[in-house]
């Protein structure tokens, strides 16, 4: 469910979106849509291998580590969709009662520590990537290189990282707006 900003009209944070901004929202909704579509991938494979298996004893080789590796891929890709969408889960029970400028300087606040969280997981998941992929390390059945999967997940995250960053900007912006002073 996507909440309102205070005070603006329905659909006023994606007009307030800038250039970079549309073009931020634009790949982070293929991102999602792409997400989606590994996640009904997903789903379809484990139907194959459940019928399979109890049809015919035959289930699909690897389709748990194929749904772990796909699964995380597939996760990463929504973060920064959902927080560009104004998606994420909020507690505004305490700021029910406050003015535009302060639910969005706190708006601007959350934005920081989700752009700082997304570059710190970026950097982390890279760097146990590549020593996944120095210790050679594979999936158990299929042999695939574990590494890949990982690294597959950086592109969500890094969105995730530089959406959270765009919104500190959006939300600052609003904020000083409501207190009428121009940016």
């Amino acid at each position: 469910m996507q909440e309102p900003i205070p005070g603006a009209a329905p659909g006023a944070m994606s007009l307030a979106f800038g250039p970079v901004g549309q073009a931020l929202f634009k790949i982070s909704k293929v991102s999602a849509i792409v997400g989606g579509l590994v996640f009904v991938a997903i789903v379809v494979m484990s139907i194959v291998s459940i019928v399979g298996r109890k049809l015919w004893a035959a289930p699909v080789p690897g389709d748990v580590e194929m749904l772990q590796m796909a699964a995380a891929f597939a996760s990463a890709s929504f973060f920064a969709y959902c927080h560009l969408n104004g998606g994420d889960v909020k507690v505004d029970f305490f700021t029910a009662k406050a003015s535009a400028a302060t639910v969005h300087r706190l708006d601007a606040l959350g934005s920081l520590l989700v752009g700082l969280f997304g570059a710190l997981i970026t950097w982390r998941a890279g760097v146990g990537a590549w020593a996944i992929r120095a210790a050679g390390e594979t999936s158990m059945i299929l042999g695939w290189p574990i590494w890949i999967a990982q690294m597959l997940m950086l592109p969500g995250f890094l969105l995730m990282a530089l959406a959270g960053f765009y919104m500190v900007g959006l939300h600052w912006r609003l904020s000083q707006s409501h207190n009428g002073v121009t940016a």
